[in-house]
């Protein structure tokens, strides 16, 4: 006779696996636990939202300018309002840091403050939420530096190495939430018919043997002599080269978690001809460096092209980066080429 406690294929929700992650760290209190449901919780608001996009006034554009210069998508705003809702009043936080906004946000005076902060992307790849196409939350988890108060501008600007979580929600033909503590990256599939993210991805690995490469070979022409070569060497031009398939859809959640899965590197370089963005494209508080845990977690690495993403000490809120992220062999030999040739 088989008893509860012997069946197999036991459910495990995102609750309870964050539960059980918190006893790995015998001194936790419990809140890290509680803010990482809280942000699982505003995911599937969101997801409720992005399934019905062409049925609800969800689709299109605000009318505003956010601070990147990027028109706000309708969807952006809705999720970015969602996140702060479901998190400014729980006395987990200290302050919030949106793509959206200029500023580090407050916690409302009449709410206690935490000694956490958090930074997302609430719908990274937004222009692709007109046609249909993957589109995610990016979101990392910091703890302060300062001691009490409201949060400071120096409690956000923290390297990537000093995340305490991060991950992704991605809204696509199911919505997944995949995150890390430290202890590897679990992913987790949302059941629409009972409303819970289940755990369908334990111990995420990225395979040894890569499948993808995901660029915008549209700006080839702008990128650098290394990245040039970098991208011949993924091709096949050299007699080692592993030869690739390219994937790209333009999400960054999207195009990471397929080289998750499947093996393979996405590079995001600086274009060298617009003056605009020398520094590159991506974020690194809220896009990179989460991701860059994540890879690091699953056995991969980041790097900006010279150095590591973790390692870079953020100066400004939302300072751009170039982004190379995946499989280790990959990223490394990125470097070696911009190394020797720019």
């Amino acid at each position: 006779m088989i008893t509860k406690t012997e069946e197999p294929g036991q459910i495990m929700t995102i609750e309870r696996h964050i539960l059980e992650e918190q006893r790995h760290h015998p001194e936790a209190t419990g809140v890290l636990t509680q803010l990482l449901y809280d942000i699982a919780l505003a995911g599937k608001v969101i997801a409720s939202r992005t399934v019905r996009a062409g049925l609800v006034e969800i689709l299109g554009q605000t009318g505003d300018i956010n601070v990147q210069g990027e028109m706000v998508q309708k969807l952006d705003r809705f999720a970015d309002l969602t996140i702060y809702r479901l998190n400014d009043h729980t006395g987990r936080l200290a302050a919030l840091v949106s793509e959206e906004d200029q500023y580090p946000i407050p916690i409302p005076e009449k709410y206690p403050c935490g000694k956490y902060i958090l930074l997302y992307d609430p719908i990274d790849g937004s222009s692709n939420i007109d046609y249909n196409i993957p589109v995610g939350t990016i979101f990392a988890v910091h703890r302060r530096i300062t001691a009490e108060g409201p949060g400071t501008l120096e409690d956000t600007l923290q390297p990537g190495n000093n995340l305490a979580a991060a991950g992704y929600i991605l809204y696509g033909s199911s919505t997944m939430l995949v995150y890390s503590t430290g202890q590897g990256v679990h992913g987790f599939t949302l059941d629409p018919q009972v409303g819970e993210f289940l755990l369908s991805h334990p111990n995420i690995r990225i395979p040894d043997k890569p499948a993808y490469f995901s660029a915008n070979l549209g700006y080839r022409s702008r990128w650098s002599e290394g990245v040039a070569r970098f991208t011949d060497y993924l091709l096949g031009a050299e007699a080692e080269s592993p030869r690739l398939s390219l994937r790209y859809v333009g999400s960054l959640a999207a195009d990471f978690h397929r080289n998750l899965l499947a093996g393979g590197v996405y590079y995001y370089p600086v274009d060298t001809k617009d003056s605009k963005k020398p520094q590159g494209k991506l974020r690194l508080a809220y896009e990179a460096a989460p991701l860059a845990f994540l890879a690091e977690q699953a056995g991969g690495y980041a790097s900006d092209g010279t150095r590591a993403i973790l390692e870079i000490q953020p100066e400004v809120l939302h300072q751009r980066t170039p982004l190379f992220i995946g499989s280790r062999p990959l990223v490394e030999k990125a470097e070696e080429l911009i190394r020797l040739h720019g």
